[in-house]
């Protein structure tokens, strides 16, 4: 993804470290097991079980 730098018309690409660690992050998930995916899911899903039934108290700070 290409962005504007500066509020000027010249545009730079992302930064190279950025890039490796998304490709390093994409193939540590696809080497991941079916196993382990299964279980990352079910947390995923508790824990959306979890906040939806939160209640959020919001108290006026003086």
């Amino acid at each position: 993804m290409m962005e504007f730098s500066n509020g000027k018309n010249k545009l730079e690409e992302p930064q190279t470290g950025y890039k490796k660690a998304e490709e390093d992050l994409l193939r540590k998930a696809l080497s991941t097991s079916y196993t382990e995916r299964f279980h990352a899911m079910t947390r995923l899903m508790r824990l959306n079980m979890i906040l939806k039934s939160a209640k959020i108290i919001h108290k006026k700070m003086d």
